[in-house]
């Protein structure tokens, strides 16, 4: 049994309107045709695999039809079954490949042959592939001919390079450019292929075949046949694709990508590794690198480029391109891309990839190297992003502690509830410890809540008062410098992580999945998922040690009294099984990452905790400030109805002081009003 003929002969079109993505040429030659408006010489010119030659036989069909004058041949007469897909073909219609028929004696053989009549048909095609080929002798010995031929004789030129066909012949042609298939198109027609063959194509190994084919429909069908041919009975899935085109698989180009956000030079150069390892070409894994920041840059440009169809990707794919250009300032993108770019120059004939390619992933990597322009506003970049980030919350969360130590000080009393037992408030322990599975807060409105909330506090102690009957049990643990030992919070932090290994997660794993690990964390404890998803990022793994990197030391001092490593053990105990320490630092230089913070699951950039100031810094009368320490006050704290609702970042008393509050969730600048 003889094999199958290959995809691109196979469907090869039959009529225009088969023919894709060159409706500029197959409209205006269906008119003419219908029209009975036919030229006497074309010429046909476009990238290779576009269908010039195929449209150059319909219209010999069309021209030979014997229900001529018609726009499409109708594939029922001895002429068009003749001219038809896998037909005998026609003694009128003669094709003649010009690489090897170019010189002078053929022409002249071709003009003493020209002027006998048609055996059958109604005109004596000739159709010249390759007419750039043609010698300018041959040409000019064609030039008489073509430009008055006998009234049965038409002739059809097609070239991908219409510049080599000498003027005097294309001034006497019709001249209609061919051009590259649109990746929508091409990509719907090989969904229609793969339907009628019966083999199923992935969605996500389609763009690249698309890509493969460089807009060339017969080139396209070419790797389409070779996927077919090595099909499984899953059909075209995207691994195999990978694997027989040699594309870089989108894992590795993700680690890349989030390496090069995080400036982690150490998984960068780990993914390098990588790919030289498993035996990927350097100048490929450029390539697709080249091709991802690009889509980067223009989600980062438009952010509705998906809705617009302005990218061809899967719906996952594209939340993970979002996720990504958050990571990146627009001039760190660019500047990216130009450097890829470059590189690839340097790839050809290089006796030396690797080394090449370390050096295009160090010079992203340190902006300060580069004095160039787009250097110089990467760098700018970043420091804008610290800017926002550092904002004028900083100043009084570090301040606060220091000059308040009253309001800090009855924080511990959390942590060591049993050693402060004999002590008479037994209700202050009893509402520290449902902190982390209390009810969802009402979310009252942020400049009301604390100056309505400041005054029923004041009021329920005062009844709840006789029940410890004396207050001076309530003024002698004034001297609550013992639960001073704050970091205690931080202590049974330390001492959990030795129960499971890391295993083979890497960095790379941690940053993939912290966007799950975040959404575990606000089921646990909203104030940990903001304080996280606004301040903190990932910074490194050392073997059981994962650094987590804050904004500031105010930010930090936070996520250590609050005790949310405890629910980053939590989470990372629940999404990847292990138990590791947590371990906190401050630099400026961090990035918060992309919040999932809709209901269906899409994500969105985490907001700056102080951005552009939109609310003019506010003045805040002594009185406000009274009745807002008094809130926040010990005695206020050991009220059990006061901590009711601990989820609520605004009424979490452990943490924020009210100048703190004011300016963390208004974004306003307290000012003293006696200051000058």
């Amino acid at each position: 049994m003889d094999a199958p003929l290959a995809l691109y002969r196979r469907y090869r079109p039959e009529t225009f309107a088969e023919v894709i993505g060159q409706e500029h040429v197959t409209g205006p030659l269906r008119h003419a045709l219908a029209a009975n408006k036919v030229n006497h010489a074309y010429l046909f010119s476009g990238p290779r695999g576009c269908g010039k030659t195929t449209s150059a036989r319909i219209l010999a069909r069309a021209l030979n039809c014997e229900k001529a004058p018609i726009a499409d041949p109708c594939g029922e007469c001895q002429s068009c079954r003749d001219l038809a897909r896998g037909g005998p073909g026609s003694i009128d219609v003669i094709e003649i490949d010009a690489a090897s028929h170019g010189g002078v004696d053929d022409a002249r053989d071709l003009r003493e042959r020209a002027f006998f009549a048609p055996v059958s048909s109604r005109y004596k095609v000739y159709i010249i592939d390759e007419a750039h080929m043609v010698s300018p002798q041959g040409f000019n010995a064609l030039l008489k001919l073509v430009e008055e031929p006998p009234p049965h004789l038409k002739f059809i030129f097609a070239t991908t390079e219409p510049d080599k066909v000498i003027g005097t012949i294309r001034s006497r042609t019709h001249h209609y450019p061919f051009r590259l298939v649109p990746p929508k198109a091409l990509g719907d027609y090989l969904m229609q292929l793969c339907e009628a063959e019966g083999v199923a194509l992935a969605p996500t190994a389609l763009p690249l075949v698309v890509r493969a084919g460089q807009g060339s429909v017969r080139d396209t069908l070419s790797v389409l046949d070779q996927l077919l041919g090595g099909a499984g009975p899953d059909g075209v899935t995207y691994d195999l694709a990978v694997q027989l085109l040699g594309y870089t698989p989108d894992s590795l180009l993700d680690e890349a990508i989030d390496a090069f956000a995080a400036s982690d030079g150490s998984t960068v150069f780990g993914v390098v590794d990588k790919v030289i390892e498993t035996g990927q070409d350097p100048r490929r894994f450029a390539e697709d690198l080249l091709q991802r920041l690009r889509d980067l840059v223009i989600v980062a440009a438009v952010p509705d480029a998906l809705d617009k169809g302005l990218l061809d990707v899967p719906g996952d794919r594209a939340e993970r391109l979002i996720t990504q250009s958050n990571g990146f300032g627009p001039s760190e993108l660019t500047r990216a891309a130009d450097i890829v770019n470059a590189a690839l120059m340097e790839f050809r004939g290089a006796t030396a990839p690797r080394l090449l390619l370390e050096l295009m992933c160090a010079r992203i990597l340190v902006p300060g190297a580069d004095n160039s322009t787009q250097g110089f506003q990467a760098r700018l970049d970043r420091v804008e992003r610290r800017l926002s980030m550092d904002g004028g919350a900083p100043a009084p969360a570090a301040a606060h502690p220091a000059a308040a130590p009253a309001t800090a000080a009855p924080t511990p009393v959390t942590a060591p509830p049993a050693a402060t037992q004999p002590a008479a408030p037994a209700p202050a322990p009893t509402p520290a410890a449902p902190t982390p599975a209390a009810p969802t807060p009402v979310a009252p409105a942020p400049p009301a809540a604390p100056v309505e909330a400041s005054r029923p506090p004041v009021a329920r102690p005062v009844e709840a008062e006789p029940a410890p009957a004396a207050p001076p049990v309530a003024q002698q643990p004034a001297p609550v410098a013992e639960p001073q030992p704050q970091p205690v919070a931080a202590a049974p932090v330390a001492a959990q992580p030795e129960e499971a290994p890391a295993g083979t997660l890497t960095i790379a794993d941690v940053r993939r999945l912290w966007p799950e690990i975040l959404d575990r964390i606000r089921d646990m404890r909203r104030f940990a998922w903001i304080m996280l998803s606004q301040n903190a990022q990932v910074m490194g793994l050392d073997g059981q040690v994962l650094t987590i990197a804050l904004v500031n030391a105010g930010a930090r001092d936070s996520f250590i009294n609050s005790g949310s490593a405890e629910y980053v053990q939590k989470a990372l105990h629940q999404v990847l099984g292990v138990t590791w320490r947590i371990e906190a630092i401050v630099d400026p230089g961090t990035r918060p990452g992309v919040v999932d913070d809709y209901d269906d699951g899409s994500s969105r950039p985490a907001p700056a905790p102080s951005s552009a100031p939109s609310t003019p810094p506010v003045a805040v009368p002594d009185s406000v400030r009274q009745a807002m320490r008094e809130q926040h006050s010990p005695q206020t704290r050991e009220d059990p109805d006061a901590s009711a609702d601990r989820n609520d970042p605004v009424v979490d008393h452990e943490i924020l002081d009210p100048e703190l509050l004011l300016s963390r969730e208004l974004g306003a600048k307290v000012i003293d009003e006696h200051a000058d």
